[in-house]
């Protein structure tokens, strides 16, 4: 994947929870959210990596996003077969101030990372590290701004140096053997900030 010095930033083609297209403006990366099967008793969204292809195949999805009966919270399913309760795995903060709309989740590449709601006027959804870092935000398409004929205004931003949270593979080195180790990150970036939207469009 190519770096430009530039964080990644994938306008969201509809701004719909329900499906939508994430392309960086560089054309580094192309992700595809879709529901893939929708009944009574649960809901299904996929996440489909389009960088080198403009289709997707069906089989071979980045995550899987399974919401239960009512909108709730169900299970995330991430390749090459991770599968947990979404509310473990975007757990919410202990204390008297913790809120739905802020969790942290620990990703495939042993961080953890926190996403926060509206703590900035600028920002709807921000994504720090454990530091403080931050890492990645999701933007809604500001007042009075145009409309766009091929994007909804909407836009996530992605820190370029975690291009693993997007699509990728992360070079692990292995001191203790020499060796190195290639881990698959599947897309939890935009995996985690669905469900994050998801909770609060549902009040979960």
């Amino acid at each position: 994947m190519p770096y430009y010095g530039q964080d990644f930033m994938l306008e969201d083609r509809c701004g719909q929870l329900t499906g939508s297209d994430f392309e960086d403006i560089n054309d580094r990366v192309r992700l595809t959210l879709r529901c893939t099967q929708r009944e009574s008793t649960h809901t299904i969204y996929m996440i489909f990596d389009r960088t080198n292809s403009v289709v997707f195949n069906y089989n071979n999805p980045l995550a899987v996003l399974d919401f239960g009966p009512n909108n709730t919270l169900g299970t995330v399913s991430f390749k090459p077969g991770t599968t947990m309760p979404m509310k473990n795995y975007l757990s919410k903060l202990s204390g008297p101030f913790a809120k739905s709309t802020v969790r942290k989740f620990m990703a495939q590449d042993g961080q953890e990372y926190l996403w926060t709601y509206k703590t900035k006027p600028d920002q709807e959804w921000a994504c720090t590290n454990a530091r403080g870092y931050p890492v990645a935000s999701y933007n809604l398409k500001l007042y009075g701004e145009p409309e766009y004929q091929k994007s909804s205004g909407c836009m996530l931003t992605v820190d370029e140096t975690y291009p693993h949270l997007l699509a990728g593979m992360l070079l692990l080195v292995l001191p203790a053997a020499e060796s190195y180790a290639d881990i698959l990150c599947s897309s939890e970036m935009l995996a985690s900030l669905t469900i994050m939207r998801h909770i609060l469009a549902h009040n979960l």
